[in-house]
Order: C-alpha cells, then structure tokens, then sequence
C-alpha cells in the first residue's frame, strides 16, 4: 500500500480516529467502522474507500486533495463520494472542480451537499452527524457523530411483552430516541466556537485544535485568526468530559519537542492521561 503522507492512528471504545494534522499544511481524518471522513488536506491510499466526507472549510490544507480523492474512487471503479460541506463555499467548489476536471480531462462525479447549522446526515441506523457553528476566519463548521438508540418510554417499563406488542399494534409509540455524543471535530476555530457548542465537551472522542502554544502568541489576534491557544485548554480543563482528547493542527512554528514540552508544563497531567498530541 502506497504510504504518501503522515498518518498516525488511535482506536478507542471500538473507534479508530485516523488522519494528521498541521496549520497551513494538510488535515484529514477518518472513522473506518462509521465509513466517514473530515477534511481532505491531503488523501491517503487507503482513504479511497471511506463514502462520506465532511468538509469543515474551504481553507486549502483542509480541502486541497478533494479532486484527488473523487478522481481514485472513479479510477477504482467505486461509486460517486458523498461530499457535505458548508452551503456558502458549495458553489465555488463546483467551480474548482469543473476546472479540474477540464485540466485532467477526467470525469469528478461526486454527490456535493450543502450543510447549515443543525442539519444532520444520517450514516447508518445507529449513527447520525450533525453540524454546529464554528468560528474561523471564512465559513466554517464542526461536525458531532451521534449514537442514537431507542428506550423504553418511561410509562411503558414493567410492562410484560405481549402487553408491550400489544401497545405497538394499535400503534403507539413505546420508545424514544436517545442520542450519544461519540465523535466530535472542529476543524479550524477560535474559543468562541467551542464554547457555544457545549456537547462538544461531552463527546467521548473530541478532534480538538491547538494551533498556537508559545506565551508570547497569545494575544487579542488570535480571535481575529480564527484558532485555539494551548491556555483555551487550560482555562476550559474542567470542562473536557471527553474520554479521548486529540489535540491537533500545531502551527509549523513548533517542532515535536517543542509542543510536548509546553503543553506538559500547562498541563502536567495531561488532562488525566485523556490528552493526545497528533504531531
């Protein structure tokens, strides 16, 4: 297997979160048990077969290999991807994809679907992704991944089963839907994109970036950039519920070294150990 770019991997509760990350240069990622992906920076092989891709932004390292990525699938002989981006930048997609396709004289055939705040793409019957509002410095979104199940109404547990099916042939509705929070990706945002998402902290895996590290880049300008600071995560550290936190997207200022050391210093725990650096 062709192994072109960075990809580093963690399986936790029965999910793999797959991909890498850094500002300015390339993000990706993908869940194989869910056959969905976020962002396509750059395109692994072994990607080509994941359906489903979210876009968080038209930022080139988050969106740079889409045309790659659609033009394999119709090389392998595999069915059109489905494509869910934000609504704004939809359009100009189209354009660039047009343009390639013109340059390359190959076909692109994807499905490209807009997405709002609140919209939801249901992946399987177990699995659905919602889109919230982000903060960076074009059009953005983050994405949660649900586990949604059915519970026994309240009113209706005790019940024996042939009371049970009898209330569901007349019709009834004896279950409701209970949604889990299992993945979330932000893509590039500021805190306020975070904050105003709360359930961002419940997730059980959060894709969380932390662009910046060093003092001396935390300043007022870092809103105006659109992107976390390693002291976002100090101040907000009791609220991670989070089982696994991935930080990610460190600006190419850092080196591995660098980014271990100060993240260890603000945080010597490393968030109880929950607290991933992808570098």
């Amino acid at each position: 297997m062709v192994g072109n770019v960075p990809l580093k991997s963690i399986t936790h509760g029965g999910y793999t979160i797959e991909g890498y990350s850094r500002a300015a240069v390339q993000s990706y990622w993908r869940v194989p048990e869910l056959n969905v992906g976020f962002d396509l920076g750059a395109h692994p092989w072994d990607f080509t077969g994941t359906p489903n891709w979210f876009i968080s932004h038209g930022h080139l390292d988050h969106i740079a290999a889409l045309p790659v990525y659609i033009a394999r699938r119709r090389m392998m002989k595999m069915s059109p991807p489905n494509i869910y981006m934000p609504e704004e930048i939809l359009p100009n997609v189209e354009k660039m994809l047009g343009a390639v396709s013109r340059v390359d004289r190959g076909r692109l055939p994807c499905d490209l679907r807009p997405m709002e705040v609140g919209d939801e793409v249901s992946l399987s019957q177990e699995a659905v992704v919602t889109a919230v509002r982000t903060t960076h410095t074009v059009s953005s979104l983050g994405y949660i991944v649900w586990q949604r199940r059915n519970k026994l109404k309240a009113e209706y547990i005790g019940l024996s089963g042939p009371e049970i099916c009898q209330l569901k042939n007349k019709g009834v509705e004896i279950t409701k839907e209970i949604r889990v929070p299992l993945i979330a990706y932000t893509g590039d945002t500021s805190p306020v994109g975070v904050d105003r998402n709360p359930e961002l902290f419940q997730a059980k895996i959060l894709l969380l970036e932390m662009t910046f590290l060093a003092e001396e880049h935390s300043n007022d300008n870092l809103d105006k950039r659109g992107h976390m600071h390693l002291q976002d995560f100090v101040d907000r550290k009791d609220k991670f519920k989070n089982e696994v936190i991935i930080a990610t997207h460190f600006s190419t200022r850092y080196g591995r070294r660098q980014v271990q050391s100060l993240v260890r210093k603000a945080l010597p725990d490393m968030l109880g150990d929950r607290l991933h650096l992808w570098i």
